[in-house]
């Protein structure tokens, strides 16, 4: 779920934070730069994990701040696919349940990828797989808060630089998260923990 992701960046240190050590300086500068961020194709920033090597520092003409090459190791949420997390229910939508981690909330599971046969009830917004027993069918809701477990089917990640003022001119766009996860119920059983726990 967690992978540490080795990167390089050229980070800027103000003057006024010069009286710091330099790694402390660095440390704080690039937590700010990348945590809680998305970069593009390797995951969620979380927080940086350590710094494995430091260049020489410059300082430009008309710019009194010094400017240092950094190699370090940061931590990443990228699972894996085919993994398996646990979640909480965030919401329901006719395009499927949406799913949060609680530091992580664009977790999609697509009604094709939840358990058989599953409908949405649109009077209750939530929605729920027909069990078959020996006694009949019964009515399992996905309700809003309950704990899930979700294979990780696939990952979306979508470019959101911003654009020229050419393409901002004609529409605005549906806002997209940067990085999503697709899912799927896991098998009976595996599914939503308070059926099988209570």
């Amino acid at each position: 779920m967690f992978v540490l992701v080795e990167m390089v960046d050229t980070v800027r240190i103000p003057p006024w934070n010069f009286q710091s050590k330099l790694n402390e300086a660095i440390s704080e500068e690039l937590n700010k730069k990348l945590a809680n961020k998305v970069v593009y194709n390797v995951g969620l920033c979380i927080c940086l994990y350590d710094i494995t090597k430091l260049e020489d520092s410059y300082i430009f003409p008309g710019d009194g701040a010094s400017h240092t090459k950094v190699h370090f190791r940061y931590v990443v949420f990228h699972p894996f696919l085919d993994e398996i997390l646990v979640g909480k229910i965030k919401y329901c939508s006719q395009e499927g349940v949406h799913v949060t981690m609680d530091f992580f909330d664009d977790i999609l599971i697509p009604p094709e990828s939840l358990q058989q046969p599953a409908k949405f009830d649109e009077a209750e917004q939530v929605w729920l797989w027909e069990y078959e027993t020996d006694e009949g069918a019964h009515d399992l809701y996905m309700d809003q808060g309950e704990e899930i477990r979700f294979r990780v089917a696939d990952e979306l990640f979508v470019d959101t630089s911003p654009t020229g003022p050419a393409t901002a001119a004609k529409e605005t766009p549906k806002k997209e998260p940067p990085y999503t996860l697709i899912g799927t119920i896991c098998e009976p059983g595996l599914g939503l923990l308070s059926w099988w726990n209570s």
